[in-house]
């Protein structure tokens, strides 16, 4: 599948999409049927153990986009370009996401930020490099903004609802729709004529995305509206009691 055909699933089915960040999860979950796999900047919290998606790397997102792609080679991977690796100018941003798509064989790049960005998306789309935008909150913003629920103001709502009709104006395929009133999400779904992947935005998006390790239930603090699907982290320490007992009465 590409972005134009990625484009084509607004109305025609509901996209369930998870973020991964190597090659067995990346194969378990193609196995599975997701539509597409995210390897978000989420990584920095996940995997490296970091409290914000700062200092995660260009070099960091190939690693991870690579084994990604390469455990799932018939599934829509998306890389997040990380922090700084596209606000410094078109040129740099250009280089970034192309080495990027030529490095790791993904699908498309993701980008934060609204209508200020715009010229960026359409850029880059001209040239061939397919664009998810993610507006609401936006965690490489998180220092400015914070991680409360966005468009509560009518003024904010306003410009969220700008830059979701920007973006699709300047070539982006499909939006993610973080931490946002539903009635909002909604109102921007039924705007623009891409799909829309909500995470905390209610269920009137075009699809879902959530943390994986959130969705299996390996983090130890979630945000409310991330939905843990298992308890891996109790069947964990579960199966390391049992493994425990094994080693100390001498059955292995």
């Amino acid at each position: 599948m590409n972005a134009t055909q990625f484009k084509k699933l607004k109305g025609s089915k509901r996209i369930i999409m998870l973020t991964c960040y190597d090659y067995s999860f990346a194969s378990a979950l193609e196995e599975a049927g997701v539509d597409a796999l995210l390897v978000g900047d989420s990584l920095g919290n996940v995997i490296q153990g970091r409290e914000t998606t700062l200092p995660v790397t260009l070099d960091d997102i190939i690693y991870h986009t690579e084994m990604v792609k390469r455990g799932a080679p018939n599934t829509f991977v998306v890389a997040d370009m990380p922090f700084l690796s596209y606000q410094i100018s078109i040129e740099e941003a250009i280089k970034n996401c192309g080495q990027v798509m030529k490095e790791t064989n993904c699908d498309a790049v993701k980008l934060e930020g609204g209508e200020e960005v715009t010229h960026l998306v359409r850029r880059l789309t001209e040239i061939g490099i397919p664009v998810m935008g993610h507006i609401g909150v936006t965690p490489q913003s998180a220092k400015l903004m914070g991680y409360g629920k966005r468009g509560k103001d009518v003024s904010d709502a306003e410009y969220l609802k700008r830059s979701a009709k920007a973006l699709y104006e300047a070539g982006a395929f499909s939006l993610v729709l973080e931490n946002m009133a539903s009635s909002l999400a909604k109102e921007i779904t039924e705007l623009v004529e891409m799909p829309t992947i909500g995470i905390g935005a209610g269920p009137e998006c075009d699809g879902q995305v959530l943390v994986l390790y959130d969705f299996i239930g390996l983090t130890k603090d979630r945000p409310p509206f991330a939905k843990a699907y298992l308890d891996l982290r109790g069947e964990i320490k579960a199966a390391v009691a049992r493994y425990r007992n094994d080693v100390e009465q001498g059955k292995l």
